[in-house]
This record gives C-alpha cells, sequence and structure tokens, in this order.
C-alpha cells in the first residue's frame, strides 16, 4: 500500500509540475512560472488563421481528425503518443515561434462527422486516450522520434532511409503488415482521362518513387496528391481510351499502420509493444524524466 500511495504521489508531482517541465524543455531552466498543464497554450493554424488553443485541446482534436474513434482503446493510446511527439518534436526545433499546422477537428467538427449520438462515447475515448498517456513521447537516444503513421499499408510499411533519404532515421524500417492486404479498403480503383505516363521507379516497398506524365516526372506521392489517390503505391493501366490507376494501401506507407496497430491491439499487445515494432530501437519515455536526465549531465 505504501508503494502505491509513493507512487501515486509521484504521478501527482509530475501532473503538477508539468507545465514548469514543457516550459524548461523549450526555452531553459531560466524560466520560473507556467500556465497549468491544462491550460498550456499552443499557436496553431486554423484554416487561414492562426489561434491559441489548450494543448490538450489541439491534440484531441487531431488525434480525432487522423484516427477512426472506433478503433481500440490501446490504437488510440498509441495515436496519442505519436500525436504528443510530433508537437513536442516541432515545439523543441522552432521554439516559441511555432504554429501547429497539421489539421485537427473541433467539437462541432467531431459532432459533424460521428453524430450527436456517437460524440459523448468517441469524445470520451479520445481524451481519455491523451490523459492516460500524459507527458509521454518517443525518443530515440536523447532526441525526440520522427514518427509517422500511415491508415493502411499495401502489406508492409517503406524504409525511412529510401523516403527520407537520409540515415537519420534507422528505426524507420520495412515492417510486415500481413494483415492490411485483408481490409476492404485495401485496393481501390480509379479511372481518368487518358494521358502519357508510365512508373519509372518503385521503392524496396513497392511504392512509387519517380512518374513520368508528359515530359514532366514527379514523385509517386506529387502523382497522388494531384490525382486525388488514396496511396502513392499504384500501377497504371490503359483501358477503354482511358487510365485506370489501381492503389494499394491508403496513405504514404511510412512509418506506423493504423490498421495493423489495431489490429494488435485487438490481440491484446500493449501500447509499448505496438510502438517498438514499427518504431525499432526506441522507447516511449516522460517528458519529465528527460528534463531531468538533461539537467542531470550539465
Amino acid at each position: 500500500m505504501r508503494q502505491k500511495l509513493k507512487k501515486m504521489g509521484c504521478y501527482i508531482i509530475i501532473i503538477v509540475l508539468l507545465p514548469y517541465v514543457v516550459t524548461v524543455f523549450l526555452n531553459g531552466p531560466s524560466i520560473e512560472t507556467a500556465a497549468p498543464a491544462d491550460e498550456m497554450e499552443v499557436m496553431v493554424k486554423q484554416g487561414e488563421k492562426e489561434i491559441q488553443l489548450p494543448l490538450d485541446e489541439y491534440g484531441i482534436g487531431r488525434m480525432a481528425k487522423e484516427i477512426p474513434a472506433s478503433y481500440e482503446e490501446e490504437a488510440i493510446k498509441v495515436q496519442a503518443i505519436l500525436v504528443r511527439t510530433a508537437v513536442y518534436k516541432q515545439l523543441k526545433e522552432e521554439g516559441s515561434e511555432a504554429v501547429l499546422a497539421d489539421d485537427f477537428w473541433t467539437e462541432k467538427e467531431m459532432k459533424e462527422e460521428w453524430g450527436s449520438r456517437k460524440f459523448s462515447e468517441y469524445y470520451r475515448k479520445m481524451e481519455n486516450a491523451w490523459q492516460e498517456t500524459e507527458g509521454q513521447v518517443v525518443m530515440y537516444g536523447e532526441e525526440l522520434a520522427n514518427t509517422p503513421f500511415t491508415r493502411l499499408t499495401n502489406g508492409s510499411t517503406r524504409d525511412g532511409k529510401e523516403v527520407l533519404g537520409s540515415e537519420d532515421y534507422p528505426y524507420l524500417k520495412i515492417k510486415e503488415c500481413p494483415l492490411d492486404i485483408e481490409s476492404k479498403d485495401q485496393i481501390r480503383t480509379v479511372t481518368t482521362e487518358d494521358m502519357d505516363a508510365e512508373i519509372k521507379e518503385t521503392d524496396t516497398a513497392g511504392y512509387v518513387t519517380s512518374v513520368r506524365v508528359g515530359e514532366e516526372t514527379m514523385s509517386g506521392e506529387e502523382f497522388r496528391e494531384k490525382y486525388k489517390l488514396d496511396s502513392s503505391c499504384f500501377i497504371l493501366q490503359k483501358y477503354d481510351g482511358k487510365m485506370r490507376i489501381t492503389t494499394r494501401g491508403v496513405g504514404h506507407g511510412l512509418g506506423l499502420s493504423q490498421y495493423t496497430a489495431n489490429e494488435m491491439a485487438k490481440e491484446e499487445k500493449a501500447t509499448e509493444e505496438i510502438l517498438q515494432y514499427f518504431f525499432e530501437g526506441t522507447e516511449i519515455r516522460e517528458v519529465a524524466e528527460i528534463i531531468r536526465n538533461s539537467g542531470n549531465t550539465e
């Protein structure tokens, strides 16, 4: 019992001191005060405007937009950690001038998307996941990790070096996701007007890295965005005077597969195990721990 009370006391202390920890994390230890954690505000882009929002409101709004609310709670907790890691990484790199531009949903948009009957249930799932992972981020060594995610792969994730052209992300490796192939959204076909186009290069995982359209050459992601495709893993076929484009997966294919993460959660895999599978060699750390260790090395 004493051990439990001690552990609970430490947790409460972390919550109370989190605002100071965040301030130190971004600005150094000279700042002595900050707003309460749930009132800490960040600058975000909303449409054409820049507004300030509490960090938890923005984080929950991003989660709501980025992952299906029907997914397992453990998968949503994984997404909460990915969102928090991305936010802290940008704040650390850009400092107080940072403007968070990733899209998020307001409560009004959540109600419109989920319907009034499901809103309370789904919002509570997002909120609980955010609160239960309070302060947790993904680290590689002493650095915040780059933690991209995709809705559904073509059967495996992509190699970070091939996609990003850098060796700075050794934890972004090709990971098999055989369950993704079973998804009803795995294969989609769209038909466009005929065009002079051919795929020039693909990466190891089968995603297009270069495609020629007429005299122009573009990346697979650029082609995907231009023609509003589900994925940059695709094939081109001329058919009946038109161009048929068949895609596999949903998204860019790099990092964590949300679909496989959800299937792993159904198999009672823990948050840590899911993250370790997709970001090999990383670990979940507390912001408070990061600051404490940084202070010990100075």
